[in-house]
């Protein structure tokens, strides 16, 4: 891998991507050194049939780790005999001498909740994925991204990816957040306000007061969403929490290694100096709960405001897309969110299934149980986040309060492994994509923070969590 040689300034991702690269190729355009490679079940299954057909073996695979996640159901006592693709999954990486941790085992779970949990994603390292959530692993200081089977495939055979630059964006938060307002509340609200597609060839950089007081869980959440503005690289600079939380992890280093490597984490930040292409901020000091209403990320307001109306549109294409996304979830321009009847509740997913989310999301309990007509999911994020909940208590707290408790997976997320709503079911989900059709056929999703589901489940309606 090249050294870099400039003393200009830089930013966090122009560090870690110059150190990675082992060559120029010009345009912009670079061969990189992939740190690591995880795989889930469907595209690492893919994969690992075309590494297959061309004869090719893992370059080292003891670089990679496989998990199924995506197809899996999340009923309890369900089997790899459900999903054909868990199979082969758990086949391929047997025969490449992959790690796989398959169901039921210490470190299986949603690729991109045990990837960190484990210790296999560390601060200064490329991390991709056939996945596009792949960001949420920047959290701890990463380049992660998410990659289309035919790179993975290469990247698998040759510990390399040919990768064009992007350019840099910093998001900078500010202020203190509300009580009941989260990571995943600032996320939308910053889709809301910049749009869709306002990432797309950037790199983002999360920064600012309001990042650092997050947790190291919560920067995941935040980072989880940068490709729903388009990002396909969200990070947040490691710190004292990020190394903290590392100490001990199963796959990262330990002893003088440890105390060495954070030596250099610590290094691992952006310049005083260093130039961001775009630059944006945001004071969430008086951020409320935020609640999507139609089917992309963006269409997202305040869980107390209204559906926007045609005249409040900025040109005739959102017109037409409000219009469009108003029909489909059933909604009145100018409606109110609050109050309106919620059919299921959906806890999990790689943006809000960790410990972290699940303590947040029992809290906010107390006596109370799920409305009668509501069916409650949660589906921890991997088997060590079930394995502590339980711990806890807290499947105990959540099963009296009428949820019920599942295996660890993407469930009703990706809707791939039949957790699916019923058609024109009105659904409240700490997912991150609400896009038609998404939790099944006619499914009208709501993506909210844990808080928000809580209060929403309770209610029967879409409710507002600071009113609990």
């Amino acid at each position: 891998m090249s050294q870099a040689t400039s003393t200009a300034p830089a930013t966090l991702f122009d560090k870690i991507w110059d150190a990675h690269v082992i060559e120029q190729l010009g345009d912009g355009w670079a061969l990189l050194h992939i740190d690591r490679q995880l795989l889930h079940d469907m595209s690492g299954s893919r994969s690992f049939h075309e590494l297959n057909e061309r004869a090719l073996e893992a370059a080292q695979p003891q670089l990679s780790f496989a998990t199924p996640d995506h197809t899996v159901s999340s009923a309890p006592g369900r089997t790899s005999s459900t999903s054909p693709l868990c199979t082969r999954l758990e086949q391929g990486a047997r025969q490449h001498r992959i790690r796989f941790f398959g169901l039921g085992e210490k470190g299986q779970g949603i690729v991109h909740v045990m990837g960190p949990e484990l210790g296999i994603v560390l601060p200064g390292s490329t991390v991709i994925c056939g996945d596009s959530h792949t960001c949420t692993n920047g959290a701890l200081g990463a380049v992660a991204f998410g990659v289309g089977t035919s790179e993975l495939t290469h990247a698998l055979a040759t510990q390399t990816l040919m990768q064009r630059k992007p350019r840099n964006m910093r998001l900078r938060f500010t202020g203190t957040l509300a009580l009941r307002v989260s990571a995943k509340d600032m996320i939308l609200h910053a889709i809301a306000t910049l749009g869709a597609a306002a990432g797309t060839g950037y790199a983002i950089e999360y920064d600012g007061p309001a990042v650092s007081a997050l947790s190291v869980e919560a920067r995941m959440t935040l980072c989880n969403l940068s490709i729903e503005m388009g990002a396909r690289v969200g990070m947040v600079a490691p710190d004292e929490k990020v190394f903290s939380w590392l100490a001990g992890r199963r796959f990262a280093p330990a002893g003088a290694l440890f105390g060495e490597a954070v030596a250099h984490w610590r290094t691992l930040c952006s310049d005083d100096e260093a130039c961001f292409d775009r630059e944006e901020t945001f004071d969430i000091g008086r951020l409320a709960p935020q609640l999507t209403w139609g089917t992309s990320p963006e269409h997202c307001i305040a869980v107390d405001g209204n559906v926007p109306r045609d005249d409040e549109a900025p040109d005739d294409a959102r017109r037409a897309a409000w219009r469009d996304a108003r029909a489909y979830m059933d909604l009145a321009p100018g409606a109110r969110l609050l109050g309106q009847r919620v059919d299921r509740v959906f806890i999990g997913s790689c943006a809000n299934s960790r410990l972290e989310d699940l303590r947040t999301a029992a809290a906010l309990l107390g006596s109370a149980r799920v409305a009668p007509h509501v069916e409650a999911w949660v589906v921890p994020g991997s088997e060590d986040v079930s394995r502590a909940a339980r711990a806890e208590g807290l499947d105990k707290r959540f099963r009296d309060a009428g949820f019920l408790w599942r295996e660890p997976g993407c469930s009703m997320c990706v809707a791939a492994n039949g957790d699916t709503a019923e058609p024109g079911q009105r659904v409240v989900s700490t997912s991150n994509r609400n896009f038609v059709g998404r939790q099944g056929p006619g499914v009208r999703t709501h993506l909210a923070s844990p808080a928000t589901a809580v209060a929403s489940a309770l209610a029967g309606e879409l409710a507002d969590p600071r009113q609990l």
